[in-house]
């Protein structure tokens, strides 16, 4: 059976409200994050994801705050990430609403958090966020060179996990994390292309193929949609789900718009609901 390929908005939270950028940087306001999920769920979005980019513990109860009154509002699966620490961190998430919880720097310095998760709530809780750029075992012609103007280390996939908004190397292969993050319980993969963050240019479909390779949990494609074209070869690749923030929150494409395209190139997806006027 064919599963359908899930559309899933990303609002990027900031102190409460929905920022976006290019590779992190240069931020500007796109709005309220609870306003904008109640807008994307009536528009026919099948999950939605909150990201706390800053994740400071001054604003950790704003983001809990925010996922109540979110999940109050919409009747879709939310993931929520940014910060989480702990098997205590999750289970805050998930009382608040939360349906998934995406883990990224803390499953990076213990990977043994991912099966602490999953053994206490099961593993379709468990999203684990990888940010990976192309590393230095890739030309800088071919877009190698990072966020912090560095080409990081070279890696057998020649992926490196980033963390810091893709700012700081990790020296660790990206396909091959992925690989044991799901032998040890992650649930899915949001592998977000750092190097394509917010450039619009497309997705790194020879990323997401590479971590198709590997794995057979669902992979989420982040990082570069800018057309309605670029999201059919993401799903070719091998993306269970297309995941995008800036095109959505600045009105360039709609929901239904991209669920429209990957029909029509032959992809299952869910009925998209009439857009919002």
């Amino acid at each position: 059976m064919t599963l359908a390929v899930r559309v899933i908005p990303c609002l990027d939270v900031d102190g409460g409200r929905v920022v976006k950028g290019v590779n992190f940087r240069d931020l500007r306001d796109a709005g309220d994050p609870v306003e904008m999920a109640g807008v994307y769920d009536a528009e026919g979005a099948d999950e939605l994801t909150f990201l706390d980019i800053t994740a400071s513990s001054g604003d950790r109860e704003t983001t809990y705050e925010m996922v109540r009154r979110t999940a109050e509002q919409v009747f879709i699966p939310l993931t929520v990430g940014g910060g989480v620490r702990t098997v205590a961190d999750v289970d805050r998430l998930l009382r608040a609403g939360a349906d998934k919880v995406g883990v990224n720097t803390a499953a990076i310095a213990r990977p043994e958090l991912i099966r602490e998760i999953a053994e206490r709530f099961g593993r379709q809780v468990l999203v684990l966020s990888v940010d990976a750029r192309r590393s230095g075992a890739r030309p800088a012609a071919d877009g190698a060179e990072g966020a912090d103007g560095t080409e990081g280390a070279a890696t057998p996939s020649g992926f490196e996990v980033t963390t810091h908004g893709g700012r700081r190397g990790t020296g660790i292969d990206a396909v091959e994390w992925a690989r044991r993050a799901a032998e040890l319980g992650a649930g899915e993969i949001l592998l977000n292309s750092m190097d394509a963050d917010g450039t619009k240019d497309g997705y790194d479909t020879e990323m997401i193929a590479a971590v198709r390779e590997h794995v057979t949990i669902p992979v989420v494609a982040s990082g570069g949609a800018g057309r309605l074209e670029d999201f059919p070869p993401a799903v070719d690749a091998g993306a269970d789900a297309v995941l995008a923030a800036s095109v959505f929150h600045f009105g360039d494409l709609r929901i239904g718009e991209v669920k429209e395209t990957l029909r029509a190139s032959g992809r299952a997806v869910r009925g998209a609901r009439a857009a919002r006027p």
